[in-house]
């Protein structure tokens, strides 16, 4: 998925995935980095997010909690993995960090990775304080409830 289609692998916040699909994770706090834009996003935050030129999906999760409707996101994360196989996903949060890391791990336990593993390599694939909180470390671990 490199050059117009999809986000290059030398592009910030890219994630690639043990199946080869690639999703871009971000702080909305922080400039839309360049380059193509988002085909869909999967926002977590509190309230609900501005009004986008893609589509989108909002995921009620507050700063350093969990998702408020573990069931929802889940779905989510199964349809931000679904689209990425074809599509530019940006999964983001406000600093991109601690939702957006815990969301990214458990779309790579869907993608394979062993959910002992997911945090571990979301820190080195994405980024190192990924899943910032010990609640979102026992949400990955024990994904999918």
């Amino acid at each position: 998925m490199d050059g117009e289609s999809g986000w290059g692998t030398d592009q910030a916040g890219i994630l690639v995935l043990p199946s080869g699909r690639r999703l871009r994770g971000r702080g909305l706090g922080r400039p839309t980095p360049p380059g193509a834009r988002p085909q869909f996003g999967l926002y977590l935050l509190g309230p609900r997010p501005p009004a986008l030129d893609w589509p989108a999906r909002w995921l009620r999760w507050r700063d350093f909690r969990l998702p408020v409707d573990p069931v929802d996101a889940g779905d989510a994360f199964e349809e931000a993995w679904g689209r990425a196989a074809s599509e530019r996903v940006e999964v983001a949060c406000r600093g991109g960090i601690g939702r957006t890391g815990t969301a990214l791990a458990c779309i790579a336990i869907i993608d394979g990775v062993p959910a002992a593993d997911a945090v571990a390599f979301v820190r080195e694939h994405y980024h190192p304080r990924a899943v910032e909180t010990p609640s979102q470390e026992r949400f990955v671990a024990h994904f999918p409830t």
